[in-house]
């Protein structure tokens, strides 16, 4: 199958289209839209299925009238993944999904799917996840040291307008007590010089740090002793969250029915639910390395179900369960597209794959890379590539 994603934002351009690719479908990212280049990638590319996502420079009011006019000369499947949602859907999402009218709209507010399919668009929901060519475990590394790391910003103007807010109350839960005792906490990521006022006192000038590139996040992860995550609801889990422990960071975040559906508390992660009890689980697991080291593999293994690999099999259960993707056969039949590009080989009962590496004169750690294989196990009537076309 292929797959076109209308982006260019590194936040979103690393982690789903690679999950696409790892389940064996080829995938183009479009860059930044024009009123032209859209309709040439369609002829061109000749893709299966459409994908938007997020909020970026690629979902303003402009291109969103060319993605719409280029789109409906087609009838190619166009998603839409709501990952705004809850906090921007009136103001962003509808107006979005109103103008470009796709066939499907994810979103990771599982209580918003209602509304969607009232509105006459089907729906479904999709969790955050995380790839591993973006956010993986390294050494320490000397530039992003410290005990306690927030990688966020901090949205002053937003906590004005919205002092009810649930990102409030994690940051009065999570941060505000820190900043209280002045326990240090090292922050990456804007605005964080503008929460005087929110927090009572002045965030000590050492403590800021400013932007971070998105590309670099899993540095101060991997760093950090305990990395700070701000939930944005009870009911669902931010993209941090993924992630964080996805680079081995060892997470702190708000104790919510959603961390705990997924995860569980002071064994994968470590919750707070109030003040004192941040403070005091500070305290204790910047005391006590082993068992910090003991949640931080747990992280590690407890989130791997939650790659963008997984994501990406589910958006095609769920498009070819709802009656998105009608010609199925395109992926079941992959293999012929395949061949256009690889030379393959099926399967027998009697093979292996070290025969097989043998027969075709190629390293058998080739062939594991090149079919994503996670071991040496193979099945009769399996295709398989064993090298690219010249």
């Amino acid at each position: 199958m292929k797959i076109l994603f209308l982006e260019s934002h590194p936040m979103w351009i690393y982690g789903l289209p690679n999950g696409f690719k790892e389940e064996g479908h080829t995938v183009m990212v479009s860059g930044p839209l024009s009123k032209v280049n859209i309709s040439e990638m369609l002829d061109m590319f000749k893709p299966d299925l459409i994908i938007s996502l997020g909020w970026t420079d690629e979902h303003s009011k402009e291109k969103w009238e060319w993605i719409r006019k280029a789109i409906k000369k087609t009838t190619i499947p166009l998603v839409y993944w709501a990952t705004e949602d809850p906090l921007h859907t009136e103001n962003f999402t509808i107006p979005l999904i109103n103008a470009i009218k796709p066939d499907f709209v994810f979103t990771v507010t599982p209580s918003l799917c209602q509304k969607y399919e009232e509105l006459g668009f089907k729906s479904d929901h999709l969790e955050f996840g995380y790839h591993q060519s973006v956010h993986f475990p390294v050494q320490p590394l000397n530039n992003y040291l410290c005990d306690i790391a927030v990688v966020a910003n901090a949205y002053p103007k937003y906590l004005k307008k919205n002092p009810n807010a649930f990102r409030s109350d994690a940051l009065k839960t999570l941060i505000k007590p820190l900043i209280k005792e002045g326990i240090r906490v090292d922050f990456w990521g804007r605005h964080w010089e503008k929460m005087a006022n929110y927090f009572g006192r002045d965030i000590p000038t050492k403590w800021i740090h400013g932007y971070l590139d998105y590309r670099d996040a899993y540095k101060v992860y991997s760093s950090a002793k305990i990395v700070i995550g701000l939930q944005n609801s009870s009911s669902q889990l931010t993209m941090r969250t993924f992630e964080i422990l996805g680079s081995g960071g060892v997470l702190l975040t708000t104790d919510t029915p959603a961390v705990r559906e997924k995860f569980t508390p002071d064994q994968d992660l470590i919750v707070s639910s109030n003040k004192k009890e941040t403070v005091s689980k500070i305290q204790y697991y910047l005391n006590n390395d082993i068992e910090r080291h003991q949640i931080r593999e747990n992280g590690k293994k407890a989130v791997q179900n939650h790659s963008y690999r997984n994501r990406a099999r589910r958006i095609l259960e769920v498009l070819e369960k709802r009656g998105i993707l009608k010609e199925t056969g395109d992926i079941i039949h992959y293999s012929e597209f395949l061949k256009e590009m690889y030379e393959t080989y099926m399967i027998s009962s009697d093979d292996t794959l070290t025969k097989i590496a043998t027969r075709f004169n190629v390293p058998l750690e080739q062939l594991i890379e090149l079919n994503n294989l996670s071991s040496d196990k193979i099945y009769a009537g399996q295709i398989i590539k064993i090298k690219k076309k010249q």
